[in-house]
């Protein structure tokens, strides 16, 4: 009898539209919450807090491309580009003007909004594989301007070094202090996205993905719905390139390259499209996965290849697992690993009965 709805009475519309409305959800959260905050950054050595810092910051990226790809039906190919443009600026507001941190971050954002708005112009026009070209073009132009623009990107190697951030005069520097930091925006987040989801505009989005033309007969203006959620997604791109930047020290074009914006596709395909539980599923696995080969590899590896061998396979490894996965998730489970948890939620909401 873990997971029951029979005894759960609801006398309101705002009771039973609230995000959890079942006392054991209420508990998990609280318990995760818990955990999340308490236990774990006392617990963990800093090394393994460093890989959750990266989950986490994923994590926010991961929420923004499914918003739009997931809950919008809207391909995009430039999640790594819309990230280079909040890290940029940002960079440039904290470096030349002296900005704090919660300034420089939502203005960051912001850019990073305004920037994919004007990409997503096209999707009024096009859409799915020739909206994912004309993302990608613009994957490549901003790449190019950061990379040529000496005004942006500081000029040698277009590389801009950033403070870490403070808080009332306190330095956010260790890699404890910065989890605190990070998991603050991960949970606001979460809740923006999960209550965007279910508000008029996450319905909006919904019929969008489903069905346009039948969305535009019904009154939802498909253009102005399209734009925002390109900016809504770019927001939390650029926001997520702002929270890299602060936390590596240094804005840098190698790390908001076409290979990042696959590994975001590959994060909500895998954790599952459509599914704010989903995108935290994605940036786990996906996080976790090079690192677990590279483990394997230097456990086993030495007993099939050479010293030299193992270090040439371990990226290769990983880009093949990578497309593995998503065809696998794509053949096989097209929901991804939010289905499974579904799946298991499912059956132990009715265990210990067969039906």
């Amino acid at each position: 009898m873990i997971h029951r709805e029979s005894g759960i009475l609801k006398t309101t519309y705002e009771a039973d539209m609230a995000l959890y409305p079942l006392p054991i959800a209420r508990w998990t959260v609280a318990a995760i919450a818990a955990f999340m905050f308490l236990v774990l950054p006392l617990s963990v050595h800093e090394y393994w807090l460093s890989i959750v810092n990266i989950v986490s910051i994923a994590t926010v990226g991961a929420l923004g491309l499914n918003i739009l790809v997931g809950y919008t039906g809207q391909i995009s190919i430039g999640h790594g580009a819309f990230m280079s443009v909040g890290a940029y600026t940002a960079a440039n507001f904290a470096v030349r003007l002296g900005f704090p941190f919660w300034l420089s971050l939502p203005l960051g954002g912001l850019m990073a909004a305004a920037v994919g708005a004007v990409v997503g112009i096209p999707s009024l026009r096009i859409k799915g594989l020739y909206l994912a070209i004309a993302t990608l073009a613009g994957q490549l132009i901003i790449e190019w301007t950061i990379n040529h623009v000496t005004f942006i990107s500081g000029g040698v190697q277009a590389s801009i070094e950033v403070p870490r951030p403070e808080l009332f005069g306190y330095k956010i520097a260790s890699q404890r202090q910065m989890y605190f930091f990070l998991l603050i925006f991960v949970v606001l987040a979460l809740v923006a996205t999960l209550n965007l989801v279910r508000s008029r505009i996450g319905r909006a989005f919904i019929a969008i993905r489903d069905h346009d033309i039948a969305a535009e007969i019904i009154g939802i203006n498909i253009f102005r719905y399209k734009l925002l959620a390109f900016a809504i997604s770019s927001f939390y791109a650029g926001v997520t390139g702002v929270l890299y930047t602060y936390y590596l020290g240094i804005a840098n074009y190698e790390q908001y390259q076409i290979t990042t914006s696959i590994d975001y596709l590959a994060m909500i395909i895998i954790g599952g499209l459509g599914s704010v539980l989903g995108s935290v599923f994605g940036a786990i696995f996906v996080t976790l996965l090079p690192i677990l080969i590279r483990f394997a590899m230097e456990a086993f590896g030495g007993l099939l290849f050479s010293e030299a061998a193992v270090r040439n396979i371990i990226p290769n490894l990983r880009l093949i697992l990578f497309g593995m996965l998503i065809i696998f998730f794509l053949v096989v489970e097209p929901e991804g690993l939010n289905r499974l948890w579904r799946n298991i939620r499912s059956y132990f909401r009715v265990w210990p009965f067969a039906y």
